[in-house]
């Protein structure tokens, strides 16, 4: 058998352009990603709270988050499902807010009580302009008796401490 001798000075070439299309892509997976993780939020002007803890949801138990807007639109997932201008007697966050509450996992409302409801809370995000009285109407249907959503997140930014008062007014 006869083996073949490469030399020292031939060059392996390696074609690099599946790497790099392999690497745009990736990219292009994790710009959408980032972009589809942000569906339920949208941009509001929260209102500052002294102190707050950090909001940290199970990506795997995916609550439901709805926000209202200083004008009164309740929207969910960039859908609107309430608009004042069209008053709909919030039909359609009722038949939502129902529909997740089915699906929600339940627990007795207390230690022994018959009564269960769902376990998980939704989150309430509106704008710090927003009347409260937008914000009263969701916590009303989360209380109508075939959804019985009783807990209920509110968010809010968390004001950064001043630097001047950190230094001591210099």
């Amino acid at each position: 058998m006869k083996l073949i001798k490469s030399h020292p000075s031939d060059e392996i070439v390696m074609d690099m352009t599946p790497m790099i299309d392999v690497t745009f892509q990736l990219i292009i997976f994790f710009m959408l990603l980032m972009d589809m993780s942000q569906k339920d939020l949208e941009t509001l002007v929260l209102p500052k709270a002294r102190s707050a803890l950090e909001d940290k949801p199970n990506p795997l138990d995916p609550r439901p988050v709805i926000n209202i807007t200083a004008d009164g639109r309740i929207l969910v997932k960039r859908d609107v499902y309430y608009d004042p201008e069209h008053d709909d007697g919030y039909k359609k966050l009722k038949e939502y807010l129902l529909m997740r509450a089915r699906a929600m996992p339940k627990a007795p409302v207390e230690p022994g009580s018959s009564i269960v409801a769902p376990d998980k809370p939704i989150l309430v995000r509106a704008d710090q302009s927003t009347p409260f009285k937008h914000i009263q109407k969701v916590m009303e249907i989360c209380g109508i008796s075939d959804i019985k959503i009783w807990k209920v997140e509110l968010a809010a930014g968390q004001e950064m401490p001043d630097k001047d008062a950190e230094e001591g007014g210099n």
